[in-house]
């Protein structure tokens, strides 16, 4: 999964076909939870770029957002938010494959 380095490529992402964002933070320990499925998310949804948003790094884009708890995921398509599931509860892989098979 590639990071996010910039305000500027944030805006040029979300305006690809399909774009999941995953706000995380390395101090985070539901965060690292998370981790090892990652890549098998990557995998089943190929149609999809996932890209790691780091909390501290982008406070300001998380406020702008509504991204008060972590770990949570953004997906846009064409530059519209198309799903969110932001929490600041733990998520299990069966409950983020939900949210991605929801945004079809």
């Amino acid at each position: 999964m590639k990071n996010l380095e910039s305000l500027e490529q944030f805006e040029q992402l979300k305006q690809r076909e399909r774009v999941i964002f995953l706000f995380t933070a390395d101090w985070c320990p539901d965060c690292r939870v998370i981790e090892p499925f990652l890549p098998t998310l990557e995998t089943e949804f190929k149609e999809y770029e996932f890209v790691s948003v780091d909390r501290d790094d982008f406070i300001d884009l998380c406020s702008q957002l509504d991204i008060f708890g972590i770990p949570s995921f953004i997906a846009f398509s064409k530059g519209t938010e198309t799903g969110r599931f932001v929490s600041k509860n733990r998520k299990t892989k069966e409950e983020i494959e939900e949210f991605i098979n929801s945004l079809a």
